[in-house]
């Protein structure tokens, strides 16, 4: 019978690390032993995946925040929907428009190869998108490793958490802040939309019924977006219509000549508490990147909630 006791005690005790609940401690040097290839094979997918699609960097800008906002960084926007539960994908904020998923795939491919069953499909993201933005001209940043994959994926979370493209200055506080994030965090890291693009239906109110907007401005985005709901509401059009893939502060300077393309970043500057802000960043380059790069460690610092059942997953797409 003792024998029994001591061999149960040996299966719980695999179980708990098969099933841990929460990420640990994160460590920058948590693969040096395991897989010490990491950072190599993900810059160089990286930099393959952005010569031929320029788009990837902020792509994978987006995947990381929708992921980290939605119960922590732990991959729950990667898997696909099962017969158990409806996952991230297909919440309203990322149905058809987060994308970047066979990058993902293809680098987890690689990975797996050279270190089969050792890093999480969370932190091949959190690697990704720091080397995406470093390609696109911003700031590096120390990515600590060590998270693991969430077993189960929630669409009415992500529905409900992540803030929405027409949010108002006090939503947004609102939702950063049950981050744990303050005012000035979340005007930074709304600094990533200094590279990407945004669909029609997500800025068609602001350039046809707003007044903060420069009449130019609004003038050029209706050529591609007619005023009608549901005609071309697909239709793209850079969230930085300056430089749309460099990473840099025209964002805000955007922003300080009424050019936001959505309301939730015109509204960071129009006459509230983020004009100040916006303005320094506005004429800070190296404000901007050294502040946006610190908001990014801390945002890959949310975990999942105490009790989360996580894992290493093979496939980013699905379970083990």
């Amino acid at each position: 019978m003792a024998a029994i006791h001591v061999n149960l005690l040996i299966l719980f005790s695999l179980l708990a690390l098969l099933f841990s609940s929460s990420h640990g401690q994160l460590s920058t040097n948590f693969y040096s032993t395991t897989c010490p290839s990491l950072p190599l094979i993900v810059r160089r997918a990286m930099s393959q995946a952005l010569r031929s699609d320029s788009r990837i960097a902020a792509s994978f800008l987006r995947l990381f925040f929708h992921d980290c906002f939605v119960n922590g960084c732990d991959a729950s926007i990667l898997l696909d929907d099962t017969g158990t539960f409806t996952g991230e994908k297909n919440a309203g904020p990322n149905a058809g428009t987060a994308r970047g998923y066979e990058v993902i795939d293809t680098i987890k491919s690689q990975v797996e190869a050279s270190c089969s069953g050792v890093v999480s499909c969370a932190d091949i993201l959190a690697l990704a998108t720091r080397d995406g933005v470093v390609s696109q001209g911003g700031r590096s940043w120390t990515v600590s490793l060590g998270r693991r994959d969430a077993r189960t994926a929630s669409q009415s979370d992500a529905n409900s958490q992540l803030p929405s493209p027409s949010s108002d200055l006090s939503a947004l506080i609102s939702s950063f802040s049950a981050k744990g994030f303050n005012a000035a965090e979340m005007t930074v890291l709304s600094g990533s939309h200094t590279i990407g693009q945004a669909g029609c239906e997500n800025f068609r109110d602001r350039i046809y019924n707003q007044a903060n907007i420069d009449p130019d401005f609004a003038t050029t985005c209706r050529e591609n977006c007619p005023s009608t709901d549901g005609s071309g509401d697909r239709n793209m059009a850079p969230l930085d219509i300056r430089t749309p893939t460099q990473f840099q502060n025209t964002y805000f300077q955007n922003l300080v000549a009424q050019r936001g393309l959505l309301n939730s970043d015109q509204v960071l500057f129009n006459n509230g508490s983020q004009d100040a802000l916006v303005r320094t960043y506005s004429q800070n380059n190296g404000r901007f990147l050294a502040d946006f790069a610190t908001a990014m460690v801390k945002m890959g610092n949310l975990s999942p909630a105490a009790g989360t059942e996580t894992e290493i997953r093979r496939n980013c797409r699905r379970t083990n």
